[in-house]
C-alpha cells in the first residue's frame, strides 16, 4: 500500500470514529497515525530478526508521541487510537481489526508469566480511557471495556465491563464499539449497589421512625391507665 493509499485509509477510519477531524490531512498530525506508520516499519526489521533496529524506531515514536508499542505486537487494519497519549501495548499483545483505544490504555502483562503474557482483542473491541487489560487472555469481539476499568480475566464477545477489577455487566450486546463508541453510557453496578442500598436503608428507617411513634403511643396509653387507677 502506498503513503497516500495509506493515508486516505486512516482518515476513513478516524473520521468514522473521531467528530473532530474535518480534512484528510489533519490525519498528518494525530499521534495514532504517526505512531502506526513507525509500528509497521518497526514490526518488520522485528519479524526479520532486528530488534535493536525494530526497537530504535519504536521507542523515538514513543518519545514523540507518548505511545509506546512494542514491535512484537501484532495489530489488525482499522487500529485507531483516540488521543493515545500514556497507551503501552505489549510485546506478545494481539490486536484485531477495528479496534479502537483511548489515552492511558495500558495492555500490559502481570510480570510473573513467559512466552505469550500479554491481551489477545478480538475484533471491534473498544478500550475506553484509562482502562487496564493484564494478563495473556482474550477480550473477545464486539466488546466494550468502560474507563478506567482493570480486566485481570477473560472476556466473552459482545460484553460489556466494568469496575476494579472489572466485572461483567452487560452481555450480548448487539451494538459494534467503533460504531456508537460511546464510553459514558455504561452499566454501573456500584452505584447501582450504592442505590439499593439507599432505598432499603430509607426503608429501616421509616420502619424505625413508625415503632418509636407506636411505643410513644403505649407509653401514653399506659400513663393515662396509671392516672386513672390513681383515681
Amino acid at each position: 500500500m502506498g503513503i497516500f493509499s495509506y493515508i486516505m485509509n486512516e482518515f476513513k477510519v478516524i473520521q468514522e470514529r473521531d467528530a473532530a477531524i474535518k480534512s484528510p490531512w489533519e490525519v498528518l498530525l494525530y499521534p495514532s497515525f504517526r505512531v502506526m506508520l513507525s509500528y509497521r516499519r518497526a514490526h518488520k526489521h522485528y519479524k526479520k530478526g532486528h530488534y535493536f533496529r525494530a526497537r530504535w524506531i519504536s521507542q523515538r515514536a514513543a518519545r514523540k508521541t507518548g505511545i509506546e508499542i512494542h514491535p512484537g505486537a501484532v495489530i489488525g487494519e482499522g487500529f485507531f487510537i483516540d488521543h493515545g497519549s500514556g497507551v503501552i501495548i505489549g510485546e506478545t499483545t494481539v490486536i484485531g481489526d477495528n479496534v479502537t483505544l483511548y489515552q492511558g490504555v495500558t495492555l500490559g502483562g502481570t510480570g510473573k508469566e513467559k512466552g505469550k503474557r500479554h491481551p489477545t482483542l478480538g475484533d471491534n473491541v473498544m478500550v475506553s480511557a484509562g482502562a487496564k487489560i493484564l494478563g495473556s487472555f482474550t477480550i473477545g469481539e464486539n466488546s466494550k471495556i468502560g474507563a478506567g476499568s482493570v480486566v485481570l480475566e477473560e472476556v466473552p464477545p459482545n460484553c460489556t465491563v466494568v469496575g476494579v477489577p472489572g466485572r461483567i455487566v452487560k452481555r450480548n450486546n448487539q451494538k459494534i464499539p467503533r460504531s456508537d463508541m460511546d464510553q459514558i453510557d455504561l452499566p454501573d453496578p456500584v452505584k447501582n449497589d450504592m442505590q439499593t442500598l439507599q432505598k432499603e436503608n430509607s426503608a429501616f428507617c421509616n420502619k424505625l421512625i413508625d415503632l418509636e411513634n407506636e411505643l410513644k403511643e403505649i407509653r401514653k396509653e399506659l400513663e393515662r391507665s396509671g392516672k386513672c387507677g390513681e383515681k
